[in-house]
């Protein structure tokens, strides 16, 4: 059976989920459930097998298969719960112990409370192929010092916060290798129509070398194709910095062919906004690609439905791609999760959009989409000095904006520099210090109201 059919694992609640495995061609494969679930199933031609397994609520109650077939496995300390599929690049990967020039904010105190039974953590080994293949390298561990100090910091800190709220197990799965772009993550029948992507033909032998097109996919992802999961979060963008117009349709394609992998077209999947940082000092990257990016993520989120963005404008750090905060992060995915999923609604978890604008005379009035359950509540904060704001005229060029909140919740932006507005932006820069919140804390989004290609 593929590695993460193992002792301590985490089966997703009320579902039926799939379990697979070989034996020789022609076999009979039994099932026993400690929850009294008996299924039965024969091996095809080339060895292969799989059953559909009932499970029954959430609870602390551990569990036990066993499969019989030509051998028999027992997997025990099984539990069932909640789980969540993480992946992404490093902001994804970055383990809570922090790389050596980027620590995790609070990691001493999160890693030191971690010893948790009930929460359990699957790492994916980093890997690449040509062809889909069936397993992948990791372990099922339970949350301990030792296991959430080598793992995925977004990934812990979500899975924490859920179960925080749910009190129930949780289990969180990580794939996801730093430095990749989309495409290394997308599977090769769903990217064919971009000519714009070269599919490799071969695997380069060094290990950095391997994050071509559909490799990763291939390798880190395909192997879970059955494996029962409730959403997915996903942070990754960095890495297409360079070539930031095609990323919106990319992730259109990666929603859909994950949902289309594991058979559920409304799979939850809420994704991280890039955060501030200094691309076009650090990584000699044009200033403007990186809110392209961003931009691509937050009008994915509106797009797609059943899917969510964090917006990040409040912890990016100039001088590390890796922002610091990801307790911060994590929580606000949790939130989409908690509030979408499991009906904490009362969670403030979605950022004001940019909605409309609209001219009067010198001034620029933009609207807002507002969310949640006490939507008058979620009003602007004008306790704040707006700033990162731009008004622009017929000649495009942009110039700083004075703001003024009013109480419709509209925002009023101008510049005695321009008599006649044609287009607003807000933090469209490499880094910025976000100033424009909801009031319950919420960042609101870089956006522009123009999509003038001259940039």
């Amino acid at each position: 059976m593929p590695s993460f059919f193992s002792n301590n694992m985490v089966l997703q609640q009320l579902d039926d989920v799939s379990i697979w495995g070989t034996d020789a061609p022609g076999s009979t494969i039994e099932i026993h459930t400690s929850w009294g679930v008996d299924e039965s199933t024969l091996t095809d031609t080339n060895g292969k097998w799989q059953a559909s397994i009932p499970t029954k609520k959430a609870s602390f109650e551990t569990q036990e298969i066993t499969i019989q077939g030509s051998s028999t496995i027992v997997l025990s300390h099984i539990l069932i719960g909640e789980v969540w599929f993480c992946s992404g690049q490093s902001n994804m990967e970055i383990p809570m112990r922090g790389f050596e020039k980027s620590p995790i904010n609070d990691a001493e105190e999160l890693i030191s409370t971690s010893q948790n039974n009930h929460i359990r953590l699957f790492n994916t080994e980093r890997s690449a192929s040509l062809s889909l293949e069936e397993d992948v390298t990791g372990t099922w561990e339970e949350a301990t010092p030792q296991s959430v100090q080598n793992f995925s910091a977004i990934g812990y800190i979500s899975g924490r916060k859920l179960f925080e709220k749910l009190q129930i197990p949780i289990g969180i799965i990580e794939a996801s290798w730093g430095g990749t772009q989309i495409e290394s993550w997308l599977p090769q029948k769903s990217i064919e129509k971009y000519v714009e992507i070269k599919i490799p033909d071969s695997l380069p032998k060094e290990q950095d070398q391997q994050k071509r097109p559909t490799l990763l996919y291939n390798a880190m992802i395909h192997p879970f194709k059955n494996y029962a999961i409730k959403g997915i979060l996903w942070y990754q963008g960095e890495s297409n910095r360079s070539n930031p117009k095609p990323y919106k349709d990319y992730m259109h394609t990666l929603v859909n062919s994950w949902r289309a992998q594991w058979e559920q077209n409304d799979l939850p999947f809420y994704f991280v906004q890039i955060a501030p940082y200094g691309y076009s000092e650090f990584r000699n990257t044009p200033v403007m690609y990186a809110n392209l990016i961003r931009e691509a993520q937050s009008l994915s989120a509106q797009e797609i439905p059943n899917t969510g963005v964090v917006i990040t404008t409040d912890v990016g750090k100039c001088d590390d791609i890796h922002p610091p905060e990801k307790k911060i992060i994590a929580n606000r995915l949790a939130n989409w999760a908690l509030a979408e999923q499991y009906g904490f609604k009362e969670i403030p978890y979605r950022s004001p959009e940019y909605k409309s604008m609209k001219v009067e005379k010198n001034k620029a009035i933009i609207a807002f989409r507002f969310y949640g359950k006490n939507k008058d509540n979620l009003t602007l904060d004008n306790k704040r000095t707006l700033r990162n704001f731009e008004i622009a005229g017929t000649d495009k060029k942009f110039h700083p904006a004075k703001v003024i909140i009013n109480k419709n919740q509209t925002v009023t932006v101008f510049s005695p520099n321009v008599e006649n507005p044609k287009a607003v932006r807000y933090g469209f820069v490499d880094c910025l210090e976000g100033s424009f919140f909801s009031a319950a804390g919420l960042p609101i989004s870089p956006f522009r109201t123009d999509f003038w290609e001259d940039l």
